[in-house]
């Protein structure tokens, strides 16, 4: 079952979807299901959870999936397009404050995932738990193999054939060529402006020296295939994390797969909901940390 609601932050309207499994298939009560809340990419809209949100909401989750401001179907931040995560996360927070969830589990990709990390090492609002997807600790890098891309990418007509490539290019191996095309022709859709300002923000966040506030489990997914994410950075997070007194983290790569997880993968909804459930235990309240 699919809500959208427009809530009204900041002077604009925040679009967001909320999916729940089929009332008359659970036995289970709304206010007992656990929230998750499911952020997008750079430049794109909650429009690329419209497969997995409602695999994941029938195993037993309530997903909220907002369209970030100048996004989908939000209206453009009044003060311009951001260019900073944590103003991003503290949008975000304040999606969830007017929904009435606490506590709820976070799932990002790329800039939704250093969202995710932003969030999670946030002890004022702590998190049941977090997966972080495609997203390093440090500022987002470009390497090479991006870089050769957009060498290649060049001479492509217009930015959206350019998107379309570089989507293409971002997929792992493992991902039929069909599903590929689609997942590159739903990402033309950017706004150019509001894409570049995502990755502004992309390069410039950094959580670093706050991974010891982290409040919650925390897994940090990445694919082998991910043009854009350094596999041993990711992996070396997870070990920082695991070497702190406080909540622990794992780290899964996906031989195979890429940047879009949530697209690229049809088990999607399997996956989460395995990597959901053996988040380490343990988590920090406010006044733990305070």
């Amino acid at each position: 079952m699919i809500e959208a609601r427009y809530l009204e932050i900041q002077g604009a309207l925040a679009f967001v979807e909320i999916v729940t499994a089929d009332p008359t298939a659970s036995g289970e009560r709304i206010a007992d299901t656990p929230t998750v809340l499911c952020i997008h990419t750079a430049g794109q809209s909650g429009v690329q959870w419209r497969r997995a949100a409602q695999d994941i909401a029938d195993r037993g989750y309530r997903v909220v999936v907002p369209d970030l401001p100048g996004h989908g179907r939000s209206e453009p931040c009044p003060t311009g397009p951001v260019t900073s995560l944590v103003d991003y996360a503290d949008w975000l927070t304040t999606v969830l404050r007017q929904l009435d969830v606490e506590r709820p589990y976070v799932i990002g990709c790329s800039i939704g995932g250093k969202l995710t990390l932003e969030l999670a090492t946030r002890p004022e609002y702590p998190l049941a738990g977090a997966v972080a997807m495609a997203a390093e600790a440090g500022p987002g890098r470009v390497k090479i193999a991006g870089l050769r891309r957009e060498l290649e990418d060049v001479a492509g007509p217009a930015r959206a054939e350019r998107t379309y490539l570089g989507s293409l290019a971002s997929v792992g191996r493992a991902v039929p060529a069909a599903q590929a095309h689609l997942i590159g022709l739903m990402h033309k859709r950017e706004d150019p402006e509001i894409s570049s300002s995502d990755l502004i923000g992309w390069g410039s966040h950094d959580v670093r020296d706050r991974l010891s506030d982290l409040t919650c489990g925390l897994h940090l997914i990445c694919g082998a295939d991910d043009p854009w994410i350094s596999v041993d950075a990711v992996r070396h997070a997870a070990a920082e994390i695991n070497e702190l007194d406080g909540p622990r983290a794992q780290f899964t790569e996906l031989a195979g797969y890429g940047h879009y997880p949530m697209e690229e993968l049809l088990d999607f909804g399997t996956l989460a909901d395995a990597w959901l459930r053996s988040l380490p235990a343990g988590s920090r309240t406010p006044e733990a940390v305070s």
